[in-house]
């Protein structure tokens, strides 16, 4: 079988750019998948695995403003970086890339929530979702970090504490306490050059990152402190698919509101896993969504959408 075609390029949003890549024919029969990549402040490079998805359909790759090939803004004031910027983004995307009328999202961790945040607007064109690794309220996600915390070693914790205290949490010391527990409850493998990127690009420009988050994925101090999909998510009216891995810090206490809330869902734990089951089951994971999605083409084939 011919390989996919690759199309990349930018498209105005605001007075910025947002790049985006484009693996296979979006006007295939295929429903099109579009990815949303976490942070808030990665880049789409960790998530290239999922170009497996492209047998006959497209997938839609992009970095979000402020990020990778995106525009960068490192001089923009905290309250420029909201959920609803990036919610416009992606709707400037779908139209741009004419694909709004008929299209699937796949948000991994920040990129689920906002996933969540588009699909509770009931887009008409959504037709599924696929929420990986994410938390349904950033209090749940702080609770569960607190818990996993708890679980290292003594010294390494003290560590944490000592550096988020002193307000030195851009030292070295502090930097290898995290990948402590990055290792165990992130990505339980040696990093693969696709994460290393994504990792890469993020050190480059943190800005997006340190303002919505904060200096690590459990030491959440940012913008997003407070934020909840939880009381809507009974608006998602598309077939939602969930996943996390049983060593994710997106525990089981943080995805289950989407399972109790979204009304026509399944949910899929990965045994082998921590916080990106897409790299450490790879071929499990691409079967599962592949699965999933093959429903929502015969869904909307018998419906003539």
């Amino acid at each position: 079988m011919a390989k996919p075609t690759i199309t990349t390029g930018t498209i105005p949003f605001q007075e910025h750019q947002t790049w985006y890549r484009i693996t296979g024919d979006p006007t295939s029969g295929q429903i099109p998948l579009v990815t949303l990549h976490g942070g808030p402040g990665c880049t789409h490079d960790y998530l290239l695995r999922l170009t497996e998805l492209a047998d006959g359909r497209a997938v839609v790759h992009y970095d979000q403003l402020g990020n990778g090939k995106s525009t960068h803004l490192p001089d923009a004031p905290p309250d420029y970086w909201t959920p609803e910027l990036f919610l416009a983004e992606l709707d400037n995307l779908l139209q741009v890339l004419g694909i709004a009328d008929r299209y699937a999202v796949l948000g991994h961790s920040w990129g689920g929530m906002l996933a969540a945040e588009h699909a509770v607007t009931r887009p008409a064109g959504l037709r599924g979702l696929v929420i990986a690794d994410s938390p349904a309220s950033m209090d749940l996600w702080s609770t569960a970090a607190d818990a996993l915390r708890a679980e290292l070693p003594q010294e390494v914790e003290a560590t944490l504490r000592h550096h988020e205290q002193a307000g030195t949490t851009d030292s070295k010391e502090y930097e290898e306490a995290v990948h402590v527990y990055y290792d165990r409850h992130m990505l339980r493998m040696p990093w693969p050059p696709e994460v290393t990127a994504t990792f890469d690009h993020l050190a480059a420009d943190p800005t997006v990152y340190h303002t919505m988050n904060g200096p690590s994925e459990f030491h959440v101090v940012g913008t997003l402190q407070g934020w909840s999909i939880v009381d809507r998510l009974g608006a998602v009216s598309v077939p939602t698919l969930l996943v996390n891995g049983r060593y994710d810090e997106a525990t089981r206490e943080t995805v289950q509101p989407f399972y109790d809330g979204i009304p026509d869902v399944r949910w899929e734990v990965f045994d082998r896993s921590s916080h990106m089951p897409h790299v450490e089951e790879t071929e499990r994971f691409i079967d599962v969504v592949s699965g999933f999605l093959a429903e929502l083409d015969r869904t909307a084939e018998k419906e003539g959408a």
